[in-house]
């Protein structure tokens, strides 16, 4: 095998070969490179829009979200106090039918005089 030897001149000649080569090719993607910044810069700029529609339709989206949670929580607050007041005429029907079964069992015994006082508690319910 043959052996090289490096001179000083070859190695200065090598990196000026190389040092105007990269000039060159910069030179030239300068050039180009100003296109292709235009290039991203309008795709940038369309993805930017592309990204502002989006978000304009997500906050309308969300918008409308509150809007049903809204609605359907008013239709909670209803149910809530529709079976609030089925639960008390419940309650009250469940305590005349046993005011009536006491005055029912007060006359099978014959104490009318508890019964009397039984039918006036059931008069002031139905009132109520």
């Amino acid at each position: 095998m043959r052996m090289r030897i490096f001179s000083m001149r070859r190695r200065v000649a090598r990196m000026v070969l190389g040092k105007s080569r990269l000039n060159i090719q910069y030179k030239h993607k300068k050039k180009n490179g100003t296109k292709d910044l235009n290039v991203k810069y309008r795709r940038l700029k369309a993805d930017i829009e592309e990204i502002g529609k989006k978000q304009k339709s997500i906050k309308e989206g969300q918008s409308q979200v509150r809007e049903k949670f809204k609605a359907i929580e008013m239709g909670c607050q209803v149910l809530k106090k529709e079976t609030e007041l089925i639960t008390q005429r419940s309650a009250l029907t469940h305590l005349r039918l046993a005011l009536l079964f006491h005055i029912l069992k007060a006359r099978e015994e014959g104490d009318f005089a508890k019964a009397a006082q039984l039918t006036q508690w059931l008069r002031l319910i139905y009132v109520c």
